[in-house]
């Protein structure tokens, strides 16, 4: 049989995947942090048991939550990311030349390490001169910006255990304070699919809602991540994620992707019914 490592997506629902062997392991000041050799999915990152990423399969939730606003936003020079110690995100947006500063916050210095030595084909990107990278709690952290940033970006963890506190009211209040007048905030949404997963997202929203002007919800799909249908929030002070969508100016920057095209844009704020329902109950 092997040896399989799962991820258990709920109380009855495991996704399973073969693995080669175990590269590294580590327990750091805030997780276990795992590297494991899969058969079919590359590299695999597991934090605490749960899995972070996978390298078939990790550019489709690191194109989809950076590229998207990065085609309706017109000018966005300072960018920040919370969370993000993998290097994706920043990967992505360091092909953008337009760009002039992005500060990373992660608060695990260890996880960053271990990406950068096991994960360099994402986590090399940290190393751009644009980046820096503040070990500090990604909560306390926004407490003391107020009008700084174009574009905050929350690659968090789950809504659970150290991650909680940036799913808060609170913590949406600060990013929006934080955001130019024309600023925009995109955060991972959880999965609709399962029940506990569905809770989160209607929270999320709900929070949401409630702090910025512009709040629409979109989707990817990506094979590893709980029944692999995936939500991220668009919330913005100015911006339509659809109607100031301008592709032509994208397309002329001539960033390379492999899931994210303008054609795609649109369409991913078309949601599933059972998913628009889910939303207009908090609404």
């Amino acid at each position: 049989m092997g040896i399989w490592y799962s991820d258990n997506h709920t109380e009855n629902v495991n996704f399973s995947l073969r693995i080669n062997k175990q590269l590294y392991s580590v327990v750091s000041e805030f997780q276990r942090i795992d590297i494991l050799k899969s058969v079919d999915y590359g590299k695999v990152l597991v934090a605490d048991g749960d899995l972070m990423l996978t390298e078939k399969d990790e550019f489709i939730y690191h194109e989809m939550i950076t590229h998207v606003p990065m085609a309706v936003h017109p000018n966005v020079k300072k960018i920040l990311v919370i969370g993000g110690g993998d290097g994706g995100v920043v990967r992505e947006l360091i092909k953008y030349n337009t760009v002039n500063t992005i500060d990373v916050v992660e608060m695990d210095q260890l996880l960053v390490e271990v990406c950068r030595k096991y994960l360099p084909k994402i986590a090399g990107s940290l190393k751009d001169k644009r980046v820096t990278i503040y070990n500090e709690d990604g909560l306390r952290f926004i407490r003391s910006k107020t009008n700084e940033y174009d574009l905050i970006i929350i690659d968090s963890p789950n809504p659970f255990g150290p991650g909680e506190g940036l799913f808060t009211k609170e913590f949406y209040g600060n990013c929006y304070n934080a955001l130019h007048s024309d600023g925009i905030m995109i955060n991972q949404n959880e999965s609709p699919f399962y029940e506990e997963e569905a809770f989160q997202c209607q929270r999320m929203h709900k929070r949401i809602l409630e702090t910025f002007p512009i709040c629409k919800v979109y989707q990817a799909h990506i094979p590893s991540y709980p029944s692999g249908h995936w939500l991220f929030g668009f919330a913005s002070k100015k911006y339509h994620p659809t109607k100031d969508l301008n592709a032509k100016n994208w397309k002329s920057k001539k960033i390379k992707t492999k899931y994210y095209q303008p054609s795609l844009h649109k369409g991913v704020f078309a949601l599933p019914l059972y998913v628009e329902k889910l939303l207009k109950d908090v609404e």
